[in-house]
């Protein structure tokens, strides 16, 4: 059975699938991030951080792991499911849509690893930016982390296969209308699938003017996770801080 996706982030996130592909993304790397990052920032002690399109929580759950007060957000029914074992006092996680403004404010709002620009309704890019402001305090910082898509599209490997857990993930990729594509085909548990992922392929200059619209402040950009200085084609991510 061929298995196509609408929206393509609401089925293909909720899919075991999609986590088993992506398992051996660095934990590590992902933590030295956090820790550079909420040190930048300077986040107060017990400070509160939404962290929005948490998937299953394994940020969320780290930051916790340093002291703040954390709440996940996703889309993802199953991904919140997962996470929710992880809860305490301190860290709780929400079904949520990321265009709509979350109840409460935060000393923080991180958006990471390229959680953004999945819309097909392209209003909800600017929605989204609008919400993160309505969700910060009066001090707080707003944090979107993006691939550089200059130094994506530069690099992009046209067709390759990934082998998991025995399934062989054949993935296509590439550029077209204003979106960085990639087409993922896969046999597993006796059925076909097929998925794809969509990502607007925006700039700096795209993100510039949808901060303007949003009325927020872009105070810095970084190009990587130790948060050296950004350069337009050789960064491999495009961190930017507002307020």
């Amino acid at each position: 059975m061929t298995k196509p996706a609408k929206q393509w982030y609401a089925s293909w996130f909720d899919t075991p699938y999609y986590h088993i592909l992506y398992k051996d993304r660095n934990y590590t790397e992902a933590q030295d991030f956090m820790d550079n990052l909420t040190n930048y920032l300077n986040i107060p002690e017990h400070g509160k951080i939404l962290d929005l399109a948490c998937g299953k929580g394994r940020h969320s759950v780290y930051l916790n792991s340093l002291g703040y007060n954390v709440t996940g957000a996703d889309l993802s029914e199953q991904s919140i499911a997962y996470a929710e074992q992880f809860e305490n006092e301190t860290l709780n996680f929400k079904v949520h849509d990321m265009s709509k403004p979350y109840p409460d404010t935060f000393d923080a709002v991180f958006n990471l690893f390229t959680s953004f620009g999945y819309f097909e309704d392209e209003r909800c890019n600017l929605e989204t930016i609008k919400s993160i402001q309505a969700e910060l305090n009066e001090f707080g910082f707003g944090v979107i982390d993006f691939m550089n898509t200059n130094y994506v599209i530069g690099n992009l490997i046209p067709e390759d296969i990934k082998t998991v857990e025995g399934i062989d993930f054949h993935q296509k990729r590439s550029v077209k209308g204003g979106y960085i594509i990639k087409d993922i085909s896969f046999d597993a548990d006796g059925e076909h699938f097929e998925f794809q992922e969509r990502v607007k392929a925006f700039t700096l200059k795209d993100f510039e003017t949808l901060f303007e619209k949003a009325g927020v402040h872009l105070l810095d950009v970084f190009g990587d996770y130790k948060l050296h200085k950004y350069h337009t084609q050789t960064s491999e991510r495009m961190i930017m801080i507002f307020k």
